[in-house]
């Protein structure tokens, strides 16, 4: 579902650039927009009102709660050159950004071979104002957002 709102509208943005093989667009980038070409009006309004659905379940689960706290990725920091392109790292983020919420990340660690981490405060929707207060409380009770990894200090 998600895939077929992002690549609705991604295409619906960007369409004409990513079909000009004459411009220079990532490859790993190219074809994941032009796959939102085939997405029929039908498809994209079904998934719009699957996430409305979900979007309402969620925020109802979530009556009483300020803010949810979750990683924001399944692993710490990885190198570019070790990136997948066929796979993604937002399992944490994508909930977010298809059910339209806010969320605010701020550094929380590091690993033991010094990768940093990161916490990721969810709130509802346009509601900006208590994910920066959360994460400037957080930030005010620990240090590490001042923090660098070993070797990497100065």
């Amino acid at each position: 579902m998600t895939g077929r709102i992002i690549g609705s509208e991604g295409y619906q943005l960007v369409g004409h650039l990513v079909d000009d093989p004459s411009l220079p667009i990532d490859a790993a980038v190219r074809p994941r927009i032009q796959l939102g070409r085939g997405i029929s009006a039908r498809d994209y309004l079904a998934a719009i009102a699957e996430r409305d659905r979900m979007k309402q379940i969620f925020l109802a689960a979530l009556d009483s709660v300020d803010a949810l706290l979750t990683p924001t990725t399944q692993t710490a920091a990885i190198p570019v050159d070790r990136v997948d392109q066929n796979t993604t790292p937002a399992h944490f983020t994508r909930l977010v950004n298809l059910l339209e919420l806010c969320a605010l990340a701020v550094p929380d660690g590091f690993t033991a071979t010094g990768l940093p981490l990161s916490l990721q405060i969810i709130c509802r929707p346009y509601d900006e104002a208590t994910a920066l207060r959360i994460g400037w409380a957080y930030q005010e009770a620990t240090d590490w957002h001042e923090r660098r990894p070993p070797g990497l200090a100065g």
